[in-house]
């Protein structure tokens, strides 16, 4: 198998399974979640398709590298895991962070005692 595919496969597992098994936040259950992902692909899909594009590659991937499939304009499909992969990383953080914020952070009570 191309190590492209493998890698954002991999990684997009990777994350679906720190949320599943460890941090448990709920993400996939949250429709802002989804939304921010119809967004965020809603802006990939015209700028990553207009760089991929054949009639003029600005980026060109080394055919043994990826799966050859491409679903949407001249994208990769791992273009997607990976960027599912990154996004929901990146939410995962910061819902994490905030949450170990909020429990952290002193009550009002403490704050003015």
């Amino acid at each position: 198998m191309p190590i492209y595919p493998t890698l954002a496969v991999s990684a997009a597992l990777v994350v679906i399974l720190i949320e599943r098994f460890v941090l448990r936040s709920g993400l996939f259950k949250e429709p802002a979640y989804w939304i921010s992902m119809a967004i965020c692909y809603g802006f990939m899909i015209p700028v990553d398709g207009w760089l991929t594009k054949q009639s003029a590659p600005i980026v060109i991937y080394r055919p043994s590298d990826t799966s050859g499939l491409y679903p949407i304009w001249d994208i990769p499909l791992e273009e997607y895991a990976y960027a599912f992969a990154l996004l929901t990383a990146v939410m995962l953080t910061w819902d994490f962070l905030g949450r170990s914020r909020a429990t952290s952070a002193p009550t009002d009570e403490e704050v003015n005692a």
